[in-house]
């Protein structure tokens, strides 16, 4: 069992960039070619990547705190439970309100949970990358219309 100031030591060490997760995704994201900018504030909820040709946006997710359901990693506190419950739930209604605002605005969300990048990184990457083609087929402008010369009926080189 830890001490308070144990734990409160721990929890301190806790970082929210730059995490090794969001590490191995960026990594393997962009020896594959993909460019991306980190932890736009513009945006809502601050995604950590975001790929402004693919009109996307990836969350990489711890599984203790964003509360992923069925997963090895995430495991309720035993001591103050009210208090962790009460936070998990309000990240989790964060979490959805942010995709919702991002949908909105016409952005592809893509959620990547820490669990995923164990032993299967390769299938989690090939996940993104596919939903990464989806999101630019699906946001590609349509192809414009050529315009003709005033007067002359020709096309507009």
């Amino acid at each position: 069992m830890t001490t308070s100031a144990q734990r409160s030591y721990n929890m301190s060490r806790i970082r929210s960039r730059n995490t090794t997760p969001e590490r191995a995704v960026r990594h393997a994201l962009w020896h594959k070619g993909y460019r991306y900018r980190l932890n736009d504030k513009r945006l809502p909820g601050t995604p950590d990547l975001v790929l402004p040709k693919y009109r996307a946006v990836i969350f990489i997710n711890g599984c203790f705190w964003h509360g992923h359901r069925g997963c090895t990693k995430y495991v309720e506190p035993k001591t103050n439970a009210g208090f962790w419950k009460e936070k998990i739930a309000r990240n989790i209604a964060r979490d959805e309100l942010n995709a919702q605002r991002l949908d909105t605005l016409a952005w592809t969300v893509i959620t990547v949970w820490e669990c995923e990048l164990g032993k299967n990184t390769d299938a989690t990457i090939a996940r993104i990358e596919a939903d990464l083609r989806a999101a630019k087929d699906k946001y590609r402008p349509p192809p414009r219309e050529p315009r003709i010369r005033p007067g002359t009926g020709q096309k507009a080189s």
